[in-house]
């Protein structure tokens, strides 16, 4: 479940960061989908360290 709220919260920062840039439509969603992957995959990785050590 961690994962996904980390995918969202990079999903926003990515496409704000292409809407600063000043980037087209395109630009933005681009953005915002490789920063929902990147911090999709870190929420992952703290996830499975969580419940590696955790339970």
């Amino acid at each position: 479940m961690i994962y996904i709220i980390f995918g969202i919260i990079g999903a926003v920062i990515g496409g704000m960061t292409a809407k600063r840039r000043k980037g087209a439509a395109a630009d933005i969603a681009q953005y915002a989908v490789v920063y929902f992957i990147a911090f999709a995959l870190v929420g992952l990785v703290l996830t499975l360290l969580l419940d590696r050590f955790i339970v």
